[in-house]
């Protein structure tokens, strides 16, 4: 990020350049000049009036009277006299002071700043230990998921920038609960001739329980990041288990479009073979040639969607577009399958990320309204100012107090703090009402998946494969045509293709259970939708996605059904 220009504002702390760049100018001068400065180096142990800066200014007063002097000898001497008072304010007896300035305060921590930073301690030390980022894990097409998942948590720039968020946050509760900055204030009196100089200290106090109030406030906030870094955390992990699950998947989907592409070839020879010795015609043959086309067309675009798929991967690892491709796992690791929705649901409801951020938002409104209620107490300034120029030095203590009168105001600072309350604890009820709504969703369709992975297993596919191999008999023995045979070879490549993709459902949709059950917000989860995005492909070139399946669309008729 580039920096942001400087720009000139009328702040407090621009008011006091003009006086500390008088005071370093003090500070250069005592140093370097020792013939302009000679009251520095008296001895404590003198009188006050013998060492004294302002005999000089006297003398010059006395000076003036008995022959007065021209305007710029009058600055000159001024500005001499300044110089001895900026000397005498260097006097050791001003140290402690100093001191204090210069090495300033540390306020008292309340329990919420307390707590942000012991969370603080206990993700830095894995997450980044020694504000750096750790060495990653190497990957090979054989590490397993955690090592992926590891990689991403560390290298996603996501879950970065949510940490460093939370961060920022655990900062500003100290900001907030801090007391403002004391001031030095600086007058000065000139006729002819400096006739008064009066530095001073003053402080702001706010209301009582103020500043306890807004830390409340700060520290609520903060919370809500840390729930926002975790579920940050989460959802990385989702997207690289999705990526994960959609290549894997889509090998297996080339795999069986392969086998069954050879099988077609050797459907194609039959059909040859059958079609030289007069048993069958040249219409087989090319009808067994357009299916070869089809498929090798089909499977061209399944190996072009890998592309796109790894591009997906390598982004939820957190890499860079110019950085190599990551290695695509070889080992398909399942999710836990013992979970059910009362599990899932009761879980979520005691962990679920976004609800824990919503309930940190209704802490920080309670919070809000303790603060606004503290707005009708008044704050105060007190301070001190001494004019060194009189003998013996004059003090002058001086103190404000606000006076909060507006009581429309005030109560319109309350009434929206309850408001806000109020709109929190809406939002956080919808939210539990829509995480029982994706929680059951996602219970039918893991549920859905595994009966129809089920029926494929052990009921469609092995009477499907009997099937082909009796039409095939039967075209040999020249009592089924080449459409039936070729239909039967293509109800088995639909029903491979569902058996991959009910699998492909079923460990999606467990693993966002599982997600969704360690607290992933299920804004991050599809509500309803297939368990992997379907690349590109000539679907209706012959292949079926579940067409064949409860729950998936109807088939249309082949051309020979219903004669």
């Amino acid at each position: 990020m580039s920096a942001l220009p400087a720009t000139r504002e009328s702040t407090p702390e621009a008011a006091l350049v003009p006086i500390l760049s008088f005071a370093a100018a003090t500070v250069v001068a005592h140093t370097y000049s020792e013939v302009n400065t000679p009251s520095c180096a008296k001895p404590l142990n003198q009188s006050f009036v013998r060492d004294s800066p302002f005999r000089g200014v006297r003398s010059s007063v006395i000076r003036k009277s008995n022959n007065p002097l021209p305007m710029d000898a009058r600055i000159k001497l001024a500005g001499r006299s300044m110089l001895d008072v900026g000397c005498w304010m260097l006097d050791v007896r001003c140290f402690p002071l100093l001191l204090l300035l210069l090495v300033g305060c540390k306020g008292v921590a309340i329990q919420g700043e307390k707590e942000a930073r012991r969370q603080v301690r206990e993700v830095a030390g894995y997450y980044r230990p020694e504000g750096r980022k750790p060495d990653l894990p190497v990957l090979t097409s054989q590490s397993s998921l955690s090592n992926f998942l590891t990689y991403a948590l560390l290298n996603q720039p996501q879950v970065e920038a949510a940490y460093f968020d939370w961060l920022a946050s655990v900062e500003r509760i100290t900001v907030e609960r801090s007391l403002p900055d004391p001031q030095l204030t600086f007058q000065m009196d000139i006729q002819e001739v400096v006739t008064s100089l009066m530095p001073g200290v003053m402080m702001n106090f706010p209301g009582l329980g103020k500043l306890r109030a807004a830390g409340a406030v700060a520290a609520g906030e903060s919370e809500a990041k840390y729930f926002a870094f975790k579920g940050a955390s989460l959802v990385s992990a989702y997207a690289v288990e999705r990526a994960y699950y959609q290549l894997y998947f889509l090998e297996e989907r080339i795999r069986v479009n392969r086998e069954n592409l050879s099988l077609l070839s050797s459907l194609a020879s039959l059909a040859s073979a059958q079609n030289e010795v007069g048993k069958a015609t040249l219409q087989d043959v090319l009808r067994a040639q357009i299916e070869q086309a089809k498929l090798e067309a089909e499977i061209a675009n399944l190996e072009d969607s890998r592309s796109p798929l790894l591009a997906q991967f390598k982004a939820a690892l957190g890499l860079q577009s110019d950085q190599p491709a990551p290695p695509v796992p070889e080992q398909l690791e399942s999710a836990p399958s013992d979970l059910t929705s009362e599990k899932v649901l009761e879980s979520a409801l005691a962990r679920n990320t976004r609800l824990k951020e919503m309930e940190s938002d209704v802490r920080t409104a309670e919070a809000a309204i303790a603060l606004a209620y503290k707005a009708r107490m008044p704050d105060t300034s007190l301070g001190v100012m001494a004019d060194v120029k009189m003998i013996p030095t004059v003090y002058r203590p001086w103190g404000t107090v606000s006076l909060p009168l507006w009581r429309d105001k005030l109560a319109a600072e309350v009434a929206r703090a309850q408001a806000g309350k109020r709109a929190g604890e809406a939002r956080l009820s919808g939210e539990q009402i829509a995480l029982a709504v994706t929680v059951a969703e996602k219970a039918f369709l893991y549920r859905q998946a595994s009966r129809n992975l089920e029926l494929l297993r052990n009921q469609l596919l092995p009477r499907q494969r009997q099937s082909l191999e009796m039409a095939r008999s039967g075209y040999l023995a020249g009592r089924v045509d080449f459409f039936n045979l070729t239909d039967s070879q293509q109800t088995l490549l639909r029903f491979s293709l569902d058996e991959v993709e009910a699998r492909a459902q079923r460990e999606q949709t467990l693993a966002e259970l599982s997600l969704i059950a360690e607290g992933m917000p299920v804004a991050s989860a599809p509500m309803s939708a297939p368990a992997m995005s379907q690349p590109v492909t000539g679907r209706g070139m012959g292949a079926s996605g579940g067409g064949m399946l409860p729950g998936g669309p109807t088939p249309k008729p082949s051309p020979k059904e219903g004669m």
